[in-house]
């Protein structure tokens, strides 16, 4: 049988980003959009850095096959990841569908979709981001947030540098990094 007249396989990716999450819902999507097997994984989408799924069922499927998620938002949240995956789908001959958007990157309107949503998808994560860093600021100014406490004890480091221990040996002592130490002998605050 040749590529012409076999018909792919068709696989599946799911994605949630906090291990909270359930992974169910778009798992039962993919089964019935008659994906054969569906890899899954608990990890931000905000890079694919990590994302061993995804990279294994990449290099697993072949030409005429099709990658199939529930939303492009699954696959990447930055248009730069998007474009890299898509790209290296197409340099496969491997398709790319959703379940719940009118993406099939074997056509070109297909295609076309795929970018704008990619566009709207990095531009939601920006807006997230920014909203986010208003709320701190606004807590700031209020008092309620003051940022994580800080990891090094200053007056222990100074107490053991004044008992005539070095850096090395005071790093270990409290656990902390050398560099941390010297920033603390130094003068700087760590």
């Amino acid at each position: 049988m040749t590529n012409a007249t076999k018909t792919g396989h068709l696989y599946g990716y799911a994605r949630v980003s906090t291990t909270d999450q359930d992974l169910s819902i778009q798992e039962a999507a993919l089964q019935a959009a008659g994906c054969t097997v569906i890899r899954s994984e608990k990890k931000t989408g905000t890079t694919t850095k990590g994302r061993d799924a995804l990279q294994t069922l990449i290099e697993f499927a072949h030409e005429g096959d099709t990658i199939v998620v529930t939303r492009i938002d699954r696959l990447a949240r930055s248009i730069a990841d998007l474009a890299s995956i898509v790209r290296d789908l197409e340099a496969k001959g491997i398709a790319l569908k959703a379940t719940e958007q009118p993406i099939d990157t074997s056509t070109a309107a297909g295609r076309a979709f795929l970018q704008m949503l990619g566009v709207f998808a990095e531009f939601e994560t920006a807006i997230r981001r920014e909203r986010q860093m208003e709320g701190i600021a606004k807590a700031k100014s209020e008092g309620v947030y003051k940022g994580r406490k800080p990891s090094i004890d200053v007056v222990k480091v100074r107490e053991l540098q004044a008992a005539g221990k070095g850096a090395t040996e005071i790093a270990k002592a409290l656990g902390i990094g050398r560099a941390s130490v010297y920033r603390v002998m130094s003068g700087a605050s760590a």
